[in-house]
């Protein structure tokens, strides 16, 4: 665990560190706002690339949902910590270098603005660094919290990532002035078999979100540690 947790402490601040070096020596035209742009997004690259391939060696690894086990799904939780609190200050780095560019303002009002501006996002990572991580490291199952944390994980994944797609076709139709069941006959086919392409994956880790939940609510306690 804490092994997990220096490595990451050290590769995401060490890679970003590493590009925005690398880009100020290779692209010396280049503000440092381009140079710190260029090196979130490739650090936020990696995150995505490991956390890819960390599904999906998961995945491969685990044939019950409900039971099975991975070791490498708590340990990669341990190294996405850094990579949260990293994101932060990065966020801040880029606000501060773009507004620097365009003004002299004072730092603590710069500050000040990317905590108003950025609120759902550092909501979101302090959520997740302050909450959701110890619940699910605590392995407390059976506790109220725990099973609370899942409903409002199964609340906020079906409607932010599945009804977003009923929504947009609604919207259209309020727009165009139709009836939703009229939307999808009115909509380029490319247009539908997309959204299908899109949704299709989302459907499947709902049902597994699902799965997973009935068993939490289901199993009995003893089974359940077993």
């Amino acid at each position: 665990m804490l092994l997990t947790l220096a490595w990451g402490s050290v590769f995401f601040p060490g890679l970003f560190a590493l590009c925005t070096w690398a880009l100020r020596r290779a692209r010396p035209e280049w503000t440092d706002y381009d140079c710190v742009m260029i090196s979130t997004r490739v650090v936020s690259s990696a995150q995505a690339v490991l956390a890819t391939g960390s599904g999906i060696a998961i995945i491969h690894s685990c044939k019950n949902v409900v039971s099975d086990r991975y070791w490498l799904a708590q340990e990669y939780v341990w190294f996405l910590i850094p990579y949260m609190v990293y994101d932060i200050y990065a966020m801040y780095l880029c606000d501060w270098y773009r507004i620097k560019e365009q003004n002299r303002r004072h730092s603590l009002t710069i500050f000040r603005n990317f905590l108003r501006k950025n609120r759902l996002m550092i909501t979101h990572h302090v959520a997740i660094l302050l909450v959701l991580v110890p619940i699910a490291q605590l392995k407390q199952q059976h506790t109220l919290l725990y099973k609370v944390n899942g409903i409002l994980t199964l609340t906020t994944f079906f409607s932010c990532r599945i009804l977003l797609f009923l929504f947009m076709y609604w919207s259209y139709a309020q727009q165009k002035e139709l009836s939703l069941f009229q939307v999808p006959f009115r909509i380029p086919v490319f247009c539908n078999v997309a959204n299908a392409v899109l949704i299709a994956p989302q459907l499947y880790w709902f049902s597994l979100l699902c799965k997973k939940a009935v068993g939490l609510f289901d199993t009995p306690p003893a089974e359940k540690d077993g």
